[in-house]
């Protein structure tokens, strides 16, 4: 129990490292908007959800995935924490991205949330 009390927290400290730096990119495009976006929807569930490493992977799946398509590249200060995020979802084992869309954004939210569009 206290193992996943301080991955939670791990988590949630990487994950809002990365929403503060990257809130400072002077390029806000909307692949970068949908990253923040999915990011701040993951750290208000990190907290409560059943299985955080599954969700942290489907978080790095996507967040790389986004990238890739925004033609993004992260400074070493992001992807130090992506990385870190990397070897928290990694503990979800193959769970985590069983026939995942990786670039699906809806994946985070609930059947009545709101998915912010941009």
């Amino acid at each position: 129990m206290k193992r996943e009390v301080e991955l939670r927290q791990q988590a949630q400290k990487d994950i809002r490292g990365l929403i503060v730096r990257l809130s400072g990119w002077p390029d806000q495009s909307g692949e970068l908007l949908d990253i923040m976006d999915v990011l701040t929807q993951v750290d208000k569930k990190i907290a409560t959800v059943k299985n955080p490493e599954a969700l942290v992977n489907r978080l790095v799946n996507y967040i790389r995935s986004v990238a890739i398509k925004g033609r993004m590249h992260f400074p070493d200060d992001e992807e130090k924490l992506m990385i870190d995020l990397g070897s928290i979802g990694q503990k979800a084992g193959l769970n985590g991205a069983y026939m995942a869309d990786y670039s699906d954004k809806s994946q985070f939210y609930g059947l009545l949330e709101t998915i912010p569009r941009h």
